[in-house]
């Protein structure tokens, strides 16, 4: 009854906190979750499959995470991929290539039981407010995965051996851009990017919400333990 009335005022109660905004959030949280934004992002942005996260996967931004993947709030999907847009587009990266972005897919069975694809959630939101091409079905996750929460490096490559196929939709003439809600150790990221280059495409790099990764990249202002820690059973789509 509270949410209809909320909704008959055109507000609703804030998911992450439960109080009543006319936004997807309420500016608390908004403030609490932008708290964790990444502000040094060229230290992701190397290597062969270069990284852009949104913020750091801990606290208030793991927690909000959760809520959107395990408490059935999919706006919050569409927020992030909104903040990630206006981070990219202030960055200048790439601003001349034409773009195609691909979320990292889940299996049918966790999709029938979760309801939706957060990762095509963010890139939906990406897309719409850069106005990119998006590819929800660039790539198929063809077999079940279990859980990566610690699991060897060895075995996270073994876990997806195969995992993903070439779906339909893509588009030779530009860059692809995969989309995921957490980078960890890239093991997934790397995995679905090899599908698409051994296939003649070209993958620029990723784009998460949120980075976990070894104490080393983050930034300083971080505490190491707090990076440490922010690697849980969340990071396996």
């Amino acid at each position: 009854m509270w949410r209809s009335l909320a909704s008959f005022l055109g507000q609703q109660p804030c998911p992450c906190c439960g109080r009543v905004t006319p936004q997807t959030i309420c500016r608390d949280c908004e403030r609490r979750l932008k708290a964790w934004e990444v502000r040094q992002r060229q230290r992701y942005w190397r290597g062969s499959l270069p990284l852009f996260p949104w913020g750091y996967y801990q606290q208030d931004l793991k927690r909000a995470i959760a809520t959107m993947k395990y408490n059935n709030h999919p706006e919050l999907g569409s927020l992030f991929g909104q903040w990630l847009a206006l981070s990219w587009f202030e960055s200048r990266i790439a601003q001349r290539l034409p773009l195609q972005i691909v979320p990292i897919p889940l299996h049918r069975d966790k999709l029938q039981t979760r309801g939706f694809n957060q990762a095509a959630l963010i890139a939906e939101g990406f897309c719409r407010a850069l106005e990119l091409p998006f590819a929800p079905e660039g790539l198929i996750r063809q077999r079940a995965t279990q859980s990566m929460f610690q699991l060897s490096m060895r075995e996270r490559q073994a876990n997806l051996e195969n995992a993903f196929r070439l779906g339909q939709g893509l588009q030779r003439q530009r860059w692809l851009l995969l989309c995921d809600d957490i980078y960890t150790t890239g093991t997934t990221a790397r995995s679905a990017a090899r599908v698409l280059r051994d296939a003649g495409y070209k993958v620029l790099g990723i784009i998460t919400v949120a980075v976990g990764l070894p104490d080393q990249l983050a930034e300083p202002t971080v505490k190491a333990t707090s990076i440490r820690d922010s690697v849980h059973s969340t990071t396996a789509p």
